[in-house]
């Protein structure tokens, strides 16, 4: 082969002779420990490298399509009808961990488009017990929605959160 010398290549790992016919053994000592030094340094950083990027960082907060939910709380204040009730049914596909949305979907119950005032109490059916607090206002809207759907889904998401809240039919 071009370039490379068996010979020379093999006798440099085997330990050297001293001048008496003796093999030097501070010299294998030195390169094995030159091997392993190598290898060692290689392996420390191949782990501390390859576990920054396995590991993501834990978020407090619950995220949907990539967002946090204080940007989907933040949405259900927005002009757009179409983006409250896309903010709506993203923090009822959340579910329980969105008890902190809560108040916002409470304040969205009484929102003018119909079309976003039904995904919040599906939003609050989703979070389950955890959503005590809208239990007044879902009662109300139980008896005074004019929509039959969404004091049907108001009925729902009270049967849902707490059983013992739903009147009688």
């Amino acid at each position: 082969m071009v370039g490379c010398d068996f010979q020379r290549d093999r006798v440099a790992y085997i330990p050297n002779r001293t001048a008496y016919g003796r093999i030097d053994l501070d010299a294998g000592v030195r390169m094995l420990k030159q091997i392993f030094m190598t290898w060692g340094v290689v392996a420390l950083a191949w782990t501390s490298v390859g576990g920054a990027q396995t590991k993501p960082a834990r978020s407090r907060e619950p995220v949907s399509s990539g967002r946090p939910l204080s940007a989907w709380i933040a949405d259900l204040k927005e002009p757009a009808p179409e983006t409250r009730n896309a903010a709506a049914y993203e923090i009822a596909g959340i579910g329980p961990e969105a008890a902190a949305a809560v108040p916002a979907l409470i304040a969205a119950l009484d929102d003018p488009v119909a079309a976003v005032r039904f995904p919040v109490t599906v939003a609050l059916l989703e979070i389950g017990p955890a959503a005590k607090a809208a239990i007044p206002r879902l009662r109300e809207m139980m008896d005074e929605e004019i929509n039959d759907e969404i004091a049907a889904s108001a009925r729902r998401a009270l049967k849902r959160i707490d059983p013992a809240a739903v009147p009688p039919e």
